[in-house]
């Protein structure tokens, strides 16, 4: 099930998106075609891999299947493009046919719904061998349940801060800030003659959620009773909504709403907003409405508490699942790790502007400004809480609820006590 936390992604030439029930299978793996037990083998088959629509482009899935079925002898690969509407149902019932394809890309903060069901592959003992300890936390963790890796990173995206070269200078700004303090000071001097500081609205939990990560906080956190509560109640998220709540107060942006009420992209086309929070191919949308701010924005990662790390950001982004189903789950696992391994990663990020899997590979990036910044933050990449039931919590999502509270003068605690009860209650409610 895809739902807001996994941001869709597409390349830098087009604007990343935001965006899931039924529909029919199609396509599967057949059962004839290898040797095949549920462990099969890695030799001759035919494997059926599903890709999402705007993942990566057609010249690169064709590069890819090509080289693969070159080294692979006999084995070949049928690629599916699947569409994100109603993907959700669609994976929940291939996980419990017989009939599986071998491969699936899913979305990060999905894993934990779809392990859930026990039709997803335990590659736990393959961490190792595809050098799980350079992998980008935000992509890692979410694919990791109870102590199992079910899903193998593929490609993530996180948010930076893109910002108007021209206000800058006017304002005086030679660097972007590397620092909490100095963004908030940097931001001041912006906030003036008529121009905003930052355009951020009320509601963007994406990016509450990476201050109240610094802080050593957390939006819910699992007991060793396996029940989860929320944590919007603590000391920690006190402190993230409060600086929240001073650099929104910076700019004009709404209280009550997000980012998509109205579409910060068109306002900050104006040409008055000194800064937004977005994904680099917000740009795109940003010159799209205003034509003139071509070569006038910039891109820093999000700011830390110190200068020595930038800010915790939400990674949206792709996994790697093999189903329990496949019917040739050696071959399978011979895909995801050529897609996970250096070699497509590399060709993926130069093509697509994704943050690749591993921390390592960021230097791949280096001739993209708004690229190379979303890599330098995914460092401090994380994901939301990995319940199966997080998409419970974003229906009748609390947190922004909470974060209106807060900006409107409410107190926090009171009111962050109300929003943990009801991420509690939706958390522990049955799948």
């Amino acid at each position: 099930m895809r739902t807001p936390a996994r941001p869709r992604l597409v390349p830098i030439a087009a604007a990343l998106t935001l965006a899931l029930t039924g529909a029919g299978l199609a396509g599967c793996s057949s059962s004839g075609d290898s040797p095949g037990s549920s462990g099969g083998s890695a030799g001759p088959a035919k494997l059926t891999v599903w890709i999402m629509r705007d993942s990566v482009t057609d010249g690169y899935l064709q590069r890819f299947k090509s080289d693969f079925e070159a080294t692979h002898a006999g084995t070949t690969l049928d690629v599916q493009i699947q569409e994100w509407d109603g993907i959700g149902q669609k994976i929940t019932s291939a996980l419990a046919s017989k009939d599986a394809p071998d491969v699936i890309e899913v979305g990060n903060t999905q894993v934990a719904q779809y392990a859930a069901s026990g039709g997803v592959h335990d590659l736990s003992d393959k961490v190792t061998e595809l050098e799980g300890a350079d992998w980008i936390p935000g992509l890692a963790e979410p694919g990791k349940i109870d102590g199992k890796q079910y899903g193998i990173p593929w490609y993530a995206a996180n948010r930076v801060v893109i910002y108007n070269k021209d206000l800058f200078a006017q304002a005086g700004i030679t660097a972007p800030p590397k620092t909490r303090d100095e963004w908030i000071a940097d931001t001041e001097k912006l906030n003036s003659g008529g121009n905003d500081g930052i355009y951020l609205a009320g509601q963007t939990w994406y990016a509450l959620a990476g201050f109240v990560w610094d802080e050593g906080g957390d939006l819910a956190v699992k007991g060793s009773d396996g029940k989860w509560k929320g944590a919007l109640d603590t000391p920690q998220a006190r402190a993230g909504v409060e600086f929240y709540k001073k650099l929104q107060a910076l700019g004009k942006g709404p209280k009550d709403s997000d980012e998509a009420k109205p579409l910060q992209a068109e306002v900050f086309a104006k040409g008055k907003s000194a800064q937004v929070i977005s994904t680099p191919g917000g740009a795109n949308a940003i010159i799209k409405a205003n034509p003139a701010l071509k070569d006038k924005l910039g891109f820093f990662p999000i700011p830390g508490k110190t200068a020595d790390k930038p800010g915790a950001v939400f990674t949206g982004g792709s996994d790697l699942v093999i189903p329990e189903a496949s019917k040739h789950q050696a071959a399978a696992y011979e895909v995801v790790k050529a897609l996970a391994g250096a070699k497509w990663q590399s060709e993926m990020a130069k093509e697509m502007n994704y943050v690749p899997n591993r921390t390592s590979l960021a230097g791949v990036l280096s001739g993209n400004e708004g690229a190379a910044a979303m890599a330098a933050g995914a460092v401090s990449g994380r994901g939301t809480p990995n319940s199966p039931n997080w998409a419970a919590v974003e229906a009748n999502n609390p947190i922004k609820q909470y974060m209106t509270q807060v900006l409107t003068g409410a107190d926090p605690d009171p009111a962050g006590k109300t929003a943990s009860e009801a991420i509690t209650k939706a958390l522990n409610s049955a799948s």
